[in-house]
């Protein structure tokens, strides 16, 4: 973290770093709606899905979901770190992530032992399995069917874990396949993100400014400028309004305001040489 930009604005934290704190994050109506409804979903277990486009604040979701969820009694959050593994990595992970030594080679012992430790928890104590997977488009059908089978119980009439996946197109497309059409039956609470008004882009930025201890850090102009041309994307946002308090930061400047913006976004062409 550049100390320099802190100290220059009186800031906390970057506001447009994607390393803000969580509980900086701004939550839209929506997301409000999306986590509330996991919460109650926890205790029953099953599926749950958050679709949108690169940029749109699936990751951030599951951020904010995680935090959530990890405050609330008795529940084990678990986060797959490399969806893109096979079935034997697959299991290697999920033993590190609930602490249970487990067998890659020996899928049924493997499936077996986690299946009965969280029954047996389930059973005697509150404790309840999530399992949050971002970038979900990634996994192999034949792991998505496992975690299926593995979350079932008592002849598919009880889910033993709660799953959360989050991806973009690819992965809608993946579940309308006939091989995962009993995982997408499952699924039982969504969240579509999708491309934002200039007016909720606007929220969000005045949201992270305030939070981050420097509401005026840029001019009301500036921030419809930036919200104009953002097209709708959270990412986008936030690295043009990084790119600005970079330059900003460079140059010592007191304002960062719309001549800075055109001068780092829209250059002067150079003039052509005379031959």
């Amino acid at each position: 973290m550049n100390k320099k930009l802190l100290c220059l604005y009186s800031l906390k934290f970057n506001p447009f770093s994607p390393e803000i704190p969580t509980a900086a994050l701004w939550v839209a109506p929506p997301l409000e709606n999306f986590c509330w409804r996991i919460e109650q979903q926890v205790g029953e277990g099953g599926f749950a899905l958050a679709l949108g486009d690169p940029g749109t604040g699936k990751s951030a979701a599951l951020r904010l979901l995680c935090a959530r969820l990890t405050e609330l009694r008795d529940v084990a959050v678990g986060v797959l770190t490399r969806p893109q593994a096979n079935l034997a990595d697959f299991y290697r992970e999920l033993g590190e992530l609930f602490q249970v030594p487990l067998a890659p080679h020996n899928r049924w012992a493997s499936a077996k032992v986690l299946r009965e430790k969280w029954h047996n928890h389930i059973e005697t104590s509150l404790y309840r399995p999530v399992l949050l997977i971002d970038e979900a488009q990634e996994m192999n059908p034949v792991v998505l069917c496992e975690l299926r089978l593995l979350s079932s119980a008592d002849l598919d009439s009880r889910s033993i874990l709660t799953v959360i996946l989050a991806g973009d197109a690819r992965l809608a497309a993946k579940l309308d396949c006939p091989e995962l059409s009993p995982l997408a039956s499952r699924i039982r609470c969504r969240l579509r993100t999708e491309a934002l008004t200039p007016q909720q882009l606007l929220a969000c930025l005045t949201h992270l400014l305030k939070g981050a201890g420097n509401p005026k850090l840029m001019s009301a102009p500036l921030l419809q400028t930036l919200c104009e041309h953002a097209a709708g994307n959270l990412r986008l946002l936030m690295n043009m309004a990084n790119d600005l308090l970079a330059a900003a930061c460079q140059q010592e400047r007191d304002v960062i305001d719309e001549k800075l913006y055109f001068e780092v976004f829209n250059p002067d062409p150079k003039p052509a040489k005379k031959p």
